[in-house]
């Protein structure tokens, strides 16, 4: 019975995972999903680490996932973006996580290049050195040289890490699905929901095709700005497997001794930092995900030179706009509007308590309301907005997650170089830049036309709809499920819903209707007669609108 749960993965890897997981004091977890008899008397206690001091839980933690490798050190980076759901000192440790490990052979990577490129390195490269610059779990970095005479790097996979990383992301699907089946806490999160986008952001970083991609595109966005240098991807040395990109050089970000010794200007460079991760975030809706100080070279002419691209971020325009609705309803002290859009943006949860919720974002903005923009601290604010979500078992899209420790790790960054560097004060220009983006009347155009084929869809089914249902709901074949705690708000909500929507097709007909009496106001004989029908037809429509409209508002006041 046991054995039926395991779908996936070598048993001995999983007796390798639940017996690290023991020895570092997680044994009870794995108690509660069921697979403690992997490790019969705990024999994963032996071999521990000792010291004067005790480790935390969270060093635990870090020191385990280091011990599994590559699969579960990504995860510990993935998990230290979302403060939504571990606490404060989970995130800080799982921050420290290092992926380093000793080189693989220089053979070992010779043939992996040969078997790659289909040509070993010496036919590859006029020069390779075998010796390289670093190495971690899924890869590692070694110098080249073109025939060209251009200095490059070459990032070469290691062999059957793909088969390896594979097999672990098997075996936490199943420790997912156990969590969620039997425990309380994995019945809060989607657990395999969430395993299955970490394993597609693996697979996104072990394909180094997509990772030459990745930059290509973000240096197609800059193309007009001088201050960000992308590296350039050498295609015909690139692979899934292999990456070959120029080799850029410069002085770490967060060495300041070495910047003021060049003579950079530390504020001009950090509020340069924020214009580019700003335009990547809002304008663009695709961003670099891995602000580590390492991953961010200074050179000559305050140009700040960018590597790794395995982690992007992506925001839609949608969800774009919809922050900005978020932006609006705070600025504007309305926590109905700001957790409808909450909603809106996928931040759901199991909690029905939200009048208690809609109270603590109250106070937690509270802080900040009528503050100076240059007071506003937007990183503490992103952390105790976090932190509040993990209070009320509210589920966080990774994709927002994600840009939220972004955001937040590139204001520390800038901070180092700055002090006095306000992020809030600096997203005013992109704010109202969204805005006039958002309501231009070119975009307005190609929205209405998809809307008004939807409408006259749905009024073409919507008579066969009704009866359809009527017909199930005479025959008892309808069920209604509703939490009484949530009906007032959920009726509210739907009454919103509805005005707008009533709303919107209204002023959907004004816009396509007036400019169709436009074009018939000069035309003669039978066009203008059936105009002037038309021009009949759309006051009388106008008349019962407004008089609905008035309804609504006149409703809305009690």
């Amino acid at each position: 019975m046991r054995a039926k749960h395991l779908r996936h993965g070598p048993i001995h890897r999983y007796r390798q995972v639940v017996r690290i997981l023991f020895r570092h004091g997680f044994g009870y977890l794995v108690d509660q999903v069921g697979l403690g008899h992997l490790v019969p008397f705990h024999w994963g206690l032996l071999g521990h680490r000792r010291r004067p001091m005790p480790y935390s839980q969270a060093e635990h933690l870090r020191l385990a996932f280091e011990e599994l490798g590559a699969t579960f050190i990504k995860l510990g980076q993935i998990l230290s973006t979302r403060s939504d759901i571990l606490p404060p000192d989970f995130i800080a440790e799982l921050s420290k996580l290092q992926d380093a490990v000793p080189p693989e052979r220089a053979d070992v990577i010779e043939s992996q290049i040969a078997s790659e490129l289909g040509r070993p390195p010496s036919s590859a490269f006029a020069e390779f050195d075998p010796e390289p610059l670093g190495s971690a779990s899924i890869g590692q970095v070694h110098a080249a040289k073109l025939g060209t005479g251009e200095e490059v790097v070459v990032k070469v996979q290691r062999p059957g890490v793909e088969h390896l990383i594979e097999a672990d992301l098997a075996i936490l699907m199943d420790l997912a699905r156990l969590a969620q089946a039997r425990t309380t806490w994995g019945q809060i999160y989607d657990l395999p929901g969430m395993v299955e986008e970490f394993a597609e952001t693996l697979r996104g970083e072990m394909d180094y095709v997509s990772e030459g991609r990745n930059a290509d595109r973000i240096r197609g966005n800059f193309t007009e700005e001088p201050a960000l240098h992308v590296p350039t991807i050498h295609w015909n040395c690139t692979t899934r497997r292999i990456l070959t990109m120029e080799r850029i050089e410069g002085t770490k970000i967060s060495d300041i001794p070495a910047l003021e010794a060049a003579g950079i200007d530390r504020q001009r460079l950090a509020a340069t930092g924020v214009r580019i991760v700003l335009k990547m975030m809002l304008e663009d809706g695709f961003f670099h995900a891995d602000p580590h100080p390492g991953n961010f070279l200074v050179q000559p002419g305050e140009v700040i030179g960018l590597l790794d691209y395995g982690m992007v971020g992506r925001l839609d325009e949608r969800t774009r706009e919809n922050l900005l609705y978020l932006f609006l309803a705070i600025m504007d002290q309305d926590m109905d509007r700001a957790v409808d859009q909450l909603s809106t943006l996928g931040v759901v949860g199991t909690t029905p308590q939200l009048e208690r919720l809609k109270r603590d974002l109250e106070r937690l903005l509270s802080l900040y309301w009528g503050l100076p923009l240059q007071e506003i601290d937007v990183r503490r604010i992103l952390e105790e907005f976090l932190a509040t979500a993990r209070r009320h078992q509210l589920h966080v899209p990774a994709h927002l997650a994600l840009l939220s420790k972004t955001l937040s790790m590139h204001e520390g960054l800038a901070r180092q170089l700055d002090p006095t560097i306000n992020l809030a004060e600096m997203l005013g220009p992109y704010a109202r830049k969204l805005v006039w983006r958002t309501y231009r009347p070119d975009r307005w155009a190609r929205r209405v036309l998809p809307a008004m084929l939807d409408l006259s869809q749905l009024m073409i089914t919507l008579p066969r709809r009704i009866d359809r249902l009527l017909g199930q709901v005479e025959r008892g074949n309808v069920s209604l499920n509703m939490r009484v705690q949530e009906t007032e708000h959920a009726l509210d909500t739907l009454n919103r819903m509805v005005n707008r929507l009533i709303l919107g097709v209204l002023a959907t007909g004004f816009i396509v209707g007036i400019p169709l009496l436009l074009q018939v106001y000069h035309a003669t004989g039978l066009h203008q007669a059936i105009g002037v029908l038309l021009g009949a037809g759309f006051a009388v429509v106008a008349a019962l609108a407004f008089w609905l409209i008035f309804a609504i508002l006149h409703r809305g006041h009690h």
